[in-house]
């Protein structure tokens, strides 16, 4: 292994030292329960509230509608399940997409299977868009929440999510997005995008693992899903991981402060990226929007190439690339979002996820191309 780049940001960054040097003194000086009332529970508890003070100021909300979670999943299922429960009076049709990530799609069909709830998948085309005037028509009377993805995880596509929201929202219906992969990448601010509910999670703008969070519009009632203590507000029990929701800040605080350039330099290697493969790989083509897509994401499919065995050989290479989302990692179904876009099954097969990160170099993408190209034209003699 001559060389070591990783392209598989979207599953994960690495912590930033600077987010990591605003954690520590939270494992070790003030280690306090941020519920208890002694000293070390109010340094605790100070630095939870200044987190969400600072995140508060970015994402235009009131610190108080912010709900710290363990991470994205646990967002979307606060997000769809607690706002399910508590507008089961006015109705139980929910609306979403084929290519939201499971936190939502299981939950909603969690809803349907064994409560009685009604849902509706909105179609997308073949870039994975959502056309707004298919979510007028599906709305309903009795419908209560409306989630759709800020950005999907596997094709990058970003959604008209202001345009959705104000469609939903005019009809009185909740609307909520998965923004965990547009974290530090895209705008957050909850009034121009016009939604009700925003989840995030820290570790995919350069923050910590195990911690995430739920963001509210004013007066949105969500039912408890966690049940126990009084922490959030009584919306979300469990002692509160103090070093991550102060690292998650920081990392939030940073990816906004540095936003411009970040983006630029993403979009930068994004693009080389996509050229590179396109120019230099045979059957490679592009899934996801050309360019309403997200700055750090290339998304392909390969012909004739399986995407799991794809991987494993790009590793040995010492390239870290995925296929697929991390959490289909291993699953030899093809991907339910490439099927959405009318993908057929042996085409899924061979998808492949490359996504560049604030310290990716174009040293890193050449190299990756051109080990793409040789492991590919590998593939392809093997199977011969």
């Amino acid at each position: 292994m001559s060389r070591s780049v990783y392209l598989d940001h979207s599953a994960s960054t690495p912590t930033d030292p600077r987010v990591l040097e605003a954690m520590l003194p939270y494992f070790t000086q003030d280690f306090g329960n941020g519920s208890s009332a002694h000293r070390f529970g109010r340094a605790a508890e100070r630095a939870i509230e200044e987190s969400r003070e600072s995140m508060a100021r970015i994402l235009s909300v009131e610190p108080e509608n912010i709900i710290f979670t363990s991470g994205g999943t646990e967002s979307d299922n606060l997000a769809v399940r607690g706002a399910a429960w508590s507008r089961v009076g006015q109705g139980r049709h929910l609306i979403t997409t084929p290519i939201e990530h499971p936190a939502v799609v299981n939950t909603v069909n969690q809803l349907a299977d064994m409560l009685g709830f009604e849902r509706t998948l909105l179609p997308v085309d073949a870039h994975g868009l959502v056309d707004p005037e298919d979510v007028v028509a599906a709305l309903r009377p009795d419908t209560t929440l409306v989630s759709v993805v800020y950005a999907n995880n596997e094709i990058g596509t970003i959604q008209p999510i202001p345009q959705i929201a104000v469609l939903a929202r005019e009809r009185g219906v909740l609307m909520h997005t998965d923004a965990v992969q547009a974290g530090g990448q895209l705008p957050l601010d909850l009034n121009a995008l016009g939604v009700d509910m925003l989840s995030l999670s820290a570790h995919k703008f350069y923050g910590p693992k195990g911690v995430g969070a739920l963001v509210l519009r004013d007066g949105v009632d969500l039912a408890a899903v966690q049940t126990g203590g009084a922490h959030e507000n009584n919306r979300r029990a469990g002692t509160s991981n103090t070093p991550g929701i102060v690292g998650m800040a920081k990392a939030l605080e940073l990816a906004y402060a540095e936003f411009d350039d970040r983006t630029a330099h993403l979009q930068a290697m994004r693009d080389l990226l996509i050229d590179g493969v396109l120019s230099t790989v045979p059957a490679a083509y592009l899934t996801g929007h050309p360019t309403q897509r997200l700055p750090s994401h290339a998304s392909f499919i390969l012909d004739g190439v399986d995407g799991n065995t794809l991987v494993m050989h790009m590793d040995v290479r010492g390239v870290a690339v995925s296929s697929g989302s991390a959490c289909k990692t291993g699953n030899p179904e093809p991907s339910s979002v490439l099927l959405a876009l009318g993908c057929s099954p042996e085409a899924a097969l061979g998808s492949l996820r490359m996504t560049v990160g604030k310290d990716t170099t174009a040293e890193d993408i050449e190299y990756a191309v051109d080990t793409l190209a040789a492991v590919v034209a590998k593939l392809h003699i093997l199977k011969a």
